[in-house]
């Protein structure tokens, strides 16, 4: 059986966005995190990106909000901000109803996380992760039958969009749907953030699995799967407990970051020329 380690392909794409951004000096591309949370999972995230933009010379400004208006004003503040070349609000936020109001504020050209559903922004950067991820292992999509479990808008909604776009044989289950209805899909890709609620008898054998769930249970980090699905041998892929989709997602964030201080650059330089 197949592990679906990205990490491993994540270190490449570090090598290639390094010396993307060196190729930018003297501009240095810069990351704005907006959280209002110092849970314990959250600070672990945050702290992930700042090691990788450190690892690659992007900068990361980590600033923690102290209510909903303290994010709204800093998302503003930073739109016309030329040296903040992209922006995301970590989720969740103490206010989950006022999610989507304040991401749909972020800039098109700055929303590097995806999620403010505003034409010119870019593509969930989780969901592109999946992709990538697939790409890497040679998991040929156009041959397969392809579930997506859970339609939140960090990654089921924009992957199920993707996918579709693209024309392969995909269906979207969500809250209420048949999940032994999974056995008949070559491809299972869930991000509900319900622990174990993906079991063994909802799974055929050779089947390729993508666990893109992500919950705290006492500071421990679990996915959708239940652990009875990570000890069968007769699957054709599976992602790791740690290590799967979340490394890729980092790297595409920043792969986003970087083409941002790309075109941002290319823009001050043709308004020099004028």
């Amino acid at each position: 059986m197949k592990s679906l380690n990205g990490t491993e392909l994540a270190g490449f794409i570090k090598e290639r966005q390094a010396h993307q951004v060196a190729s930018l000096r003297p501009i240095t591309p810069t990351l704005l995190i907006i959280r209002d949370s110092d849970n314990p999972v959250i600070e672990k995230y945050v702290q992930l990106k700042i090691r990788y933009g450190e690892d690659i010379g992007v900068k990361v400004i980590d600033f923690l909000a102290t209510s909903t208006s303290d994010i709204q004003d800093k998302i503003l503040s930073a739109n016309t901000d030329d040296s903040i070349h992209g922006i995301i609000v970590q989720l969740p936020i103490r206010d989950k109803t006022a999610t989507n109001a304040l991401t749909a504020l972020i800039a098109p050209h700055k929303d590097v996380d995806g999620l403010s559903g505003n034409s010119g922004s870019y593509d969930s950067a989780t969901a592109t992760a999946i992709l990538w991820l697939l790409a890497g292992y040679d998991v040929k999509l156009a041959e397969s039958k392809i579930a997506i479990v859970g339609r939140g808008k960090l990654v089921g909604a924009p992957l199920y969009t993707m996918l579709a776009k693209s024309h392969y044989d995909v269906e979207l289950f969500h809250r209420g749907s048949d999940l032994t209805r999974l056995k008949d899909y070559d491809i299972i890709i869930t991000a509900t953030g319900v622990p174990g609620l993906i079991l063994n008898d909802y799974i055929s054998p050779s089947t390729v699995i993508v666990d893109a769930g992500t919950a705290s249970e006492k500071g421990i980090l679990k996915g959708d799967l239940a652990d009875e699905v990570r000890n069968r041998t007769d699957l054709t892929a599976i992602t790791p407990k740690v290590g799967g989709v979340g490394p890729l997602t980092v790297s595409c964030l920043f792969d986003h970051v970087i083409t941002a201080a790309s075109q941002a650059n290319r823009l001050s330089q043709t308004h020099g020329l004028r």
